[in-house]
This record gives structure tokens, C-alpha cells and sequence, in this order.
């Protein structure tokens, strides 16, 4: 079986030579072509020259936090970004997802978790479930979907998804109406691994209401079942969705 990693670029911003070199090995081990950066700039100016496939990106940089440079990442790039953060820092891990990482990862680790890791984001922010056999999908108040050019209309102007966004959307909307188990939705957007991690998908439909709701706190498409998951409705004439 070909690996499916041969050859993908990872870009690791991080300052310590010795994590360095535990992460360097790790992902050349795994076929993985690696490019460092010590401090943030570096980073970005190596972001910019290499477009690597995936950056691993430490929180502690001597000259600037690891969420700034998400920030100016997050800028102008959907390049998946798994952060490496100090083991059991739920603060770190939650901010970094807000502001657009993919994963995260904490210190100490070992060399499988890593490529997993990596090997979970690759793999989900270029895959997309079975999509709707209609590609293009116009529902109501000026909501529609292009699976094909991966587009989205929102109030008749256009919204930026990132990768793991138009998965998880486009997931929900492959069953309109039916519930889907915060199980199903982890593992089929995430990966099998993620199948626990309840609040990571609360966070993304968070998100995704954000971006695609008139009113965030009253959502009328990505409806939630409580202490189960989540079923995507479109709303009727009246812009009031159909009780479950």
C-alpha cells in the first residue's frame, strides 16, 4: 500500500532544537518533507515561499505567540495548522481553534500520536463526504451551497469556510432533517480518534452559525438535539424550521 503521506511539506515553526528534532524525525520517518522556522516571522516568510501542505506551529515563540502568527496565517491561507501546545492547557487549545487551527497537540508527546495527528488533518481538510446529487443547493434566506467550487452565499454575500467548516457543513447537509449523532458527525469529519471530543464539534457548529445564521443564537438550519447531535433543516416559507 502507498503511503499516503510520501512527499506532503510540513512547515514546523518551532524554537527548541530538540522538539525540533523529535518532530522532524517523527514526520521524515513517515515520508513527510520537512522545512523549520525558530520564531515566528521565519515562519511566516517560509509559509509564503514554500505553501507547505501543513504547518505544525509551537505556541511559545521568542517573537511572538503561536496565535499571532495563526492570526496573519489565518489572514490570507487555509493551510491546515496543527498547534503544539504544553500538555493539559485546555486555554491554549481552545483559543488556538478559535482563531483557525485544525488540531492541536500537546508536550510531551510521541512519535505515532504526531503522524496521526497530522496524518487526521491532511485527511480531512481534503476530503469531502457524499455530497447532495443537486451540487449547487439554494435554500432559504439567501443561503446557497456550491459543492462543486466549494462556494457558499449567505445573505447574498459570499462566506469563507475553512476546510474542516465546509466538511462538517457539507456532512450535516448530506442527511437534511436527520439527526446525526455527535459520534457520526467526529468520526466522519475528524476521524474515529475524535469520536469523544464533543466540544471540538460544538465549537465548529459555533462557528458555522457564525458565518451562516441571521441570528447566531436562534439558529433555523443547524438545529441541535440535546446530549445527542445536530440535523440540518432548511426553514419553511415562513423562515421557521419544521419541528423535529
Amino acid at each position: 500500500m502507498s503511503n499516503s503521506l510520501e512527499g506532503r511539506r510540513i512547515l514546523v515553526v518551532e524554537d527548541d532544537p530538540h522538539v525540533f528534532d523529535l518532530v522532524q524525525t517523527a514526520l521524515e520517518t513517515a515520508g513527510l518533507v520537512v522545512f523549520g522556522a525558530t520564531d515566528g516571522e521565519e515562519g511566516l516568510r517560509r509559509h509564503r515561499a514554500i505553501g507547505p501542505d501543513l504547518v505544525v506551529l509551537d505556541v511559545n515563540l521568542p517573537d511572538m505567540s503561536g496565535f499571532d502568527v495563526l492570526k496573519h496565517l489565518r489572514e490570507g491561507s487555509n493551510v491546515p495548522v496543527v498547534m503544539l501546545t504544553v500538555q493539559n492547557r485546555d486555554e491554549d487549545r481552545v483559543r488556538g481553534l478559535e482563531l483557525g487551527a485544525d488540531d492541536y497537540i500537546g508536550k510531551p508527546f510521541n512519535h505515532r500520536e504526531l503522524v496521526g495527528r497530522v496524518r487526521a488533518v491532511l485527511r480531512r481538510t481534503e476530503a469531502v463526504p457524499p455530497l447532495p446529487s443537486n451540487r449547487t443547493v439554494a435554500l432559504a434566506e439567501g443561503l446557497s451551497v456550491d459543492f462543486d467550487r466549494r462556494r457558499v452565499i449567505a445573505r447574498g454575500e459570499p462566506v469563507r469556510l475553512r476546510p474542516t467548516e465546509f466538511k462538517l457543513l457539507a456532512q450535516l447537509m448530506s442527511q437534511p432533517g436527520r439527526l446525526q449523532t455527535h459520534e457520526t458527525l467526529l468520526s466522519r469529519v475528524w476521524g474515529p480518534e475524535y469520536r469523544d471530543d464533543i466540544q471540538l464539534l460544538r465549537l465548529y457548529v459555533t462557528y458555522l452559525r457564525k458565518k451562516l445564521e441571521s441570528d447566531p443564537a436562534h439558529p433555523r438550519y443547524i438545529l441541535n438535539e440535546r446530549g445527542l447531535g445536530y440535523r440540518f433543516c432548511e426553514p419553511g416559507p415562513d423562515g421557521v424550521s419544521p419541528p423535529v
